[in-house]
């Protein structure tokens, strides 16, 4: 069996996810699925891709839900019923399950940065990290015969080839509504510990006790348009108002 490092590591790495802005495009898994493809570790295989029984290996998924918050209506009623889109991938945990059921050492967690990787020269797809993981984090890649997990790109974080605004998880680079985050937990004035405080950043099941480094940020309560009655609608220097004055905003070069 593995052990984990001595506690607390000195840096924590990891990601923010904000459930507000994720739109669900999916651009975050496709990211990913390239970038694993061709950098650290073995290929994400692909099975009967455009067969009647396509399987494949994804490091990140995102599940989407409809919502009806306590106290509020049902879809297709004047209710407060909403759509969230919950991106999923390895949290990191401070104490891993994944990495102490481990029989060969295979599933590690480093002393440097806390990150979770899988040495897959040592890991026999015996399914043991799967079965202990509550998340649902991993997952056999049926070619090569290895379990898969996020790295957090750990390829890229430390590539100094790169650029500094390309050295983030290939997730974070990619999202186009800003929903994902990449930063050291370790420091209380990073970008992620911020947005933690400020909005009060929650673990996934924490009943767990597995202390997962990456945060949750709750959405936020929507503000019903009757409640917006009579407020004025922006308006840009060409007159336009409402939607159109922010769309022009956001063409606006300047």
């Amino acid at each position: 069996m593995t052990s984990l490092p001595h506690l607390p590591t000195p840096k924590k790495l990891g990601l923010v996810i904000d459930l507000d802005v994720c739109v669900g495009c999916h651009a975050c898994v496709i990211s990913c699925k390239e970038w694993n493809t061709g950098g650290y570790g073995a290929a994400l295989s692909d099975q009967d891709p455009y067969g009647a029984e396509v399987s494949g290996t994804f490091l990140n998924r995102i599940h989407t839900f409809e919502i009806v918050p306590e106290g509020g209506e049902i879809v297709g009623e004047a209710g407060d019923a909403r759509i969230v889109h919950f991106p999923k991938s390895c949290l990191h945990c401070e104490d891993a399950p994944c990495v102490t059921v481990c029989p060969t050492g295979a599933s590690y967690k480093r002393a440097a940065d806390g990150i979770v990787l899988v040495d897959e020269d040592k890991c026999i797809g015996c399914g043991l990290c799967a079965w202990a993981c509550p998340y649902g984090a991993r997952e056999m890649d049926l070619a090569a015969g290895v379990m898969k997990k996020c790295t957090l790109c750990v390829d890229r974080i430390y590539n100094e080839t790169l650029r500094e605004i390309d050295r983030v998880p290939s997730c974070v680079r990619t999202c186009p509504a800003n929903a994902r985050h990449y930063g050291d937990f370790a420091d209380p004035q990073s970008n992620v510990s911020i947005m933690v405080a400020a909005r009060g950043g929650i673990d996934l099941m924490p009943e767990q006790g597995t202390r997962p480094v990456n945060k949750y940020l709750p959405p936020r309560p929507r503000t019903r348009l009757s409640d917006m009655a009579g407020l004025p609608l922006p308006e840009n220097s060409a007159g336009a108002s409402g939607i159109i004055a922010w769309l022009a905003g956001m063409l606006d070069p300047n």
